[in-house]
């Protein structure tokens, strides 16, 4: 497979194509993400006019966005332990379906906003599915050491289409009509789904299903108890919540501010694709510059400073520029959270954690949305443009004192399966949670160094299953402590043992405790009674 591949091609960041299944999918993405830019110029450009234009528009964003955050969990969970191919190719046919209806409706005239934010809405939720299982599949198309130049192709995918698919929409609208725009999206999905069709991936052995609720948990539960993956989200929500004024309301800058029509839209919109473009091509070298943090916050400052002219000025050719580099501001942040949180997550949660991540991006994306339409349907475009840069300018400020973790050393490959426990009594005849005891006995002098190796030990018994996790130090013998941690049945402590849950740094952490204690630990399993 890709994925086992030597890793010495990874420093180029155009080496995942030379895979044929990557680089096929990458274009049928991308012909996807065009497709998809030319039905949001449409769907906006239909409402451009209509009464409350200013809601209504900025409304285009949140329909599409706001499926990810309803479905995307449970998206997350099925891609997890389904075949990704069949649902990809599930998820495109729906939407083709859900475009050829959209396209003859308004061909025929009977649209309305009402009905054309629920299409949206319907076409929202196909990419609600298939978002996680496509970035899932990712890894194991590459080798982990091309996963971050995977992660930029696709952002310069999704950048391509964003300088693409509005100028394309623009010309088509003026031309032709808004109808053909939604057309030509629903023929990208059908091209989709003739790639997938053409794949035929090596069989895998898919880890066996767990139930659906308790799934949807551990995922959650995963990405509550992990530091890294919670302040990469942090950091999404603060700089997209004011960084998506510029999807809601160019439409009305452009028509409002500057006059230059539906083809002057797409222009704006292919600046920041532009800029986006050549902010995946300086990338790597900024990041050999700046930190993640660094870049992170200069970023933020670029794309604030980007935002006040936008606001502020009326002179068409001079937005055009400034968004050339707000949007290599705009792929400098996404890029790098994007990348970061593949690489991290391990292999058996891979597709609920990045499902979890595209809720908080979707969801800040329709939030953002919807708030600022309303803010400038208030107090008036410029003002609302003030209002995100001072936003993005206090993001900025906030990564110096919660700063990004740096996992570029931290070991992901799963660890070797423990060795099973001996037991008496019969699990199936022992329903329900499970207690696990495990005792260290140290000298006086460990005991701090114990404690602090509990702490990251805690975070991986609860990441990997644990409802509830405690130490004790035993008061007649200080130099027993006993770590007590709860797992909701047998089968989730097995997944604990052999599932793939623990990755090699969870390893580390495991063994630095173990060897502070003299004898070694002793470990008990207690069924309820």
């Amino acid at each position: 497979m890709a994925a086992e591949q030597g890793a010495e091609v990874g420093s180029s960041p155009w080496a995942p194509l030379r895979a044929s299944v990557f680089r096929a999918l990458w274009i049928a993405v991308l012909l996807s993400n065009v497709g998809t830019w030319m039905q949001t110029v449409g769907a906006q450009w239909l409402l451009v006019s209509a009464p409350g234009a200013s809601v209504l528009v900025s409304l285009v964003q949140t329909a599409s966005s706001l499926p990810v955050l309803l479905f995307a969990l449970p998206a997350g969970v099925l891609a997890e332990f389904l075949d990704k191919r069949r649902l990809l190719l599930a998820t495109q046919l729906f939407q083709v379906v859900v475009g050829a209806v959209l396209t003859v409706i308004t061909a025929t005239g009977g649209t309305s906003p009402s009905l054309l934010l629920v299409l949206t809405f319907l076409l929202g939720a196909g990419a609600a599915f298939q978002l996680p299982a496509y970035q899932a599949v990712i890894p194991e198309l590459v080798p982990r050491a091309q996963l971050t130049s995977a992660a930029a192709l696709g952002s310069i995918s999704i950048n391509l289409a964003r300088a693409l698919g509005p100028a394309i929409a623009g010309l088509v609208i003026s031309w032709i009509g808004v109808a053909a725009v939604f057309a030509i999206n629903a023929v990208s999905f059908l091209v989709f789904a003739v790639v997938l069709l053409w794949w035929r991936p090596e069989p895998v052995d898919r880890p066996h299903p767990e139930a659906f609720l308790s799934a949807l948990r551990v995922g959650g539960r995963y990405v509550r108890h992990s530091p890294v993956v919670r302040r990469l989200m942090l950091h999404l929500v603060l700089f997209i919540v004011p960084a998506s004024v510029l999807w809601a309301l160019l439409p009305l800058i452009a028509d409002q501010r500057l006059g230059i029509g539906s083809g002057g839209y797409g222009l704006l919109l292919a600046a920041v694709g532009a800029g986006s473009l050549i902010g995946a091509v300086v990338l790597p070298r900024l990041r050999r510059v700046w930190s993640p943090t660094g870049l992170l916050a200069v970023a933020s400052v670029g794309y604030a400073a980007a935002m006040l002219v936008v606001g502020l000025v009326r002179i068409p050719w001079l937005v055009v520029l400034v968004l050339l580099p707000a949007g290599v501001a705009w792929i400098m942040v996404l890029s790098s959270l994007n990348a970061t949180v593949q690489a991290f997550l391990p292999r058996w949660v891979r597709a609920r954690g990045l499902s979890i991540y595209q809720v908080v991006l979707f969801g800040a994306t329709a939030v953002g949305s919807a708030l600022w339409g309303l803010v400038a349907a208030r107090v008036g475009l410029p003002v609302s443009f003030l209002l995100s840069a001072a936003l993005l300018a206090a993001g900025a400020a906030s990564a110096r004192l919660l700063p990004l973790h740096d996992v570029s050393g931290v070991d992901r490959a799963e660890a070797p399966a423990w060795l099973d426990p001996q037991l008496a009594l019969d699990p199936e005849e022992n329903p329900g949670p499970v207690l696990v005891t495990v005792e260290y006995v140290v000298r006086a002098e460990l005991f701090d160094e114990l404690m602090a190796g509990l702490v990251a030990v805690r975070r991986t018994r609860l990441r990997t299953g644990a409802t509830s996790w405690r130490a004790y130090r035993d008061a007649e013998r200080p130099e027993l402590v006993v770590e007590q941690f709860t797992v909701p049945s047998w089968e989730e402590h097995l997944r604990q043992h052999g599932g793939g849950r623990t990755t090699g740094a969870d390893q580390a952490s495991l063994d630095r405790v173990r060897e502070l204690s003299d004898p070694p630990p002793t470990v008990r399993h207690l069924f309820s009674v």
